[in-house]
């Protein structure tokens, strides 16, 4: 059995992190902390976890997360690199799914993240924690950088056609939207039902910023600099992305053939039938990212279309995901939920 500890279980993707490893076979759950709640069972905040979590939330200086095998990070950007050092130094395995380790370059990420970091030399240990491609570096980690929902719906679907040389990195479009379960769990106008309800925006137009992680993963698997244009939408969804990606071909192309050869041995990624449109609640609640891929009018552009849950394979789902590549267990166990329909 592996030892878990949570630091800030209050978010959407805390409750999501403790529904899938209240139901996992190899995890034990230690510690959930939370500040503003310390002494609240954790059933009280989140009644659908009511019988399956019988732990209170902790302050984080009483939860003994030193003596956890694995501590995952649901917390705000900027907290995870203030204790991670710690951590490690105790032995333990640290998940972060904030974007405190996604950049390489730490003053790139100053620059997106408002904020000096605190630990730059450990951003070069952390392994970008997308198993599709890192898998045999996730299995020695003991620092996972977690993907951001946005980048691991979006490089997915660009992944098949860079890797083969097939795309034209000088202009690629992700056109993605979000349900609003993206913003977290805060008191926030735009997140009011009132305002997200019956409504359809753009934002962050001018710059987003899973913009620089996303380029980041591509230019690795590209070697060269790539030019993306990516623009995210507000949709009237609790939960769900869907990514419309643009990509000018090279080259004549069996793009079926190469996305499900590509996938053929990827669990958790599904290459849908030619001509089929995916939609966000053939994945809702699971950690599917499921891609279809069309070739309008026989031209020179490659439409993608992926689909993923933005709590599960965008956050809580792959975060487990990587604990599970990294201690040798079966990469599905515990994430073999049926997506929720309706």
């Amino acid at each position: 059995m592996v030892k878990v500890g949570i630091v800030g279980g209050t978010g959407y993707t805390g409750v999501e992190l403790l529904r899938l490893l209240a139901q996992h076979p190899e995890v034990q759950l230690q510690a959930i902390t939370s500040r503003k709640e310390a002494g609240m069972p954790v059933s009280d905040m989140f009644p659908s976890l009511r019988g399956r979590v019988g732990l209170k939330f902790v302050e984080p200086g009483d939860a003994g997360l030193s003596s956890c095998d694995v501590v995952f990070f649901a917390t705000p950007n900027g907290i995870a690199m203030q204790e991670t050092r710690a951590l490690l130094e105790a032995g333990v395995r640290v998940i972060d799914l904030a974007a405190d380790f996604r950049i390489k370059d730490a003053a790139l990420w100053e620059k997106w993240y408002g904020m000096q970091h605190a630990c730059p030399d450990l951003i070069a240990e952390a392994v970008y924690g997308l198993p599709e491609i890192n898998r045999e570096k996730i299995k020695g980690a003991r620092l996972i950088a977690n993907p951001g929902c946005y980048p691991t719906a979006a490089q997915l679907g660009f992944l098949p056609l860079i890797e083969t040389g097939l795309a034209d990195v000088t202009h690629l479009v992700a056109d993605c939207k979000s349900g609003v379960s993206g913003a977290g769990r805060k008191a926030e106008v735009g997140a009011l039902f009132s305002e997200a309800a019956d409504n359809f925006k753009a934002y962050a137009v001018p710059g987003h910023r899973h913009l620089p992680e996303i380029r980041q993963g591509l230019e690795l698997v590209a070697g060269k600099a790539v030019n993306l244009t990516f623009v995210p939408h507000l949709t009237p969804l609790i939960r769900g992305i869907h990514a419309t990606l643009y990509v000018r071909l090279t080259g004549a192309v069996d793009l079926q053939a190469i996305y499900e050869k590509r996938y053929a041995n990827e669990y958790f990624v599904d290459v849908l039938p030619q001509g089929a449109h995916p939609e966000t609640r053939s994945v809702r609640g699971s950690n599917l990212c499921r891609i279809a891929v069309h070739r309008p009018q026989g031209g020179d552009i490659a439409v993608v279309l992926s689909v993923i849950d933005n709590l599960t394979k965008g956050a809580a789902g792959q975060a487990v995901q990587n604990m599970n590549i990294m201690f040798g267990f079966t990469e599905s166990m515990g994430l073999q939920q049926i997506p929720l329909l309706p």
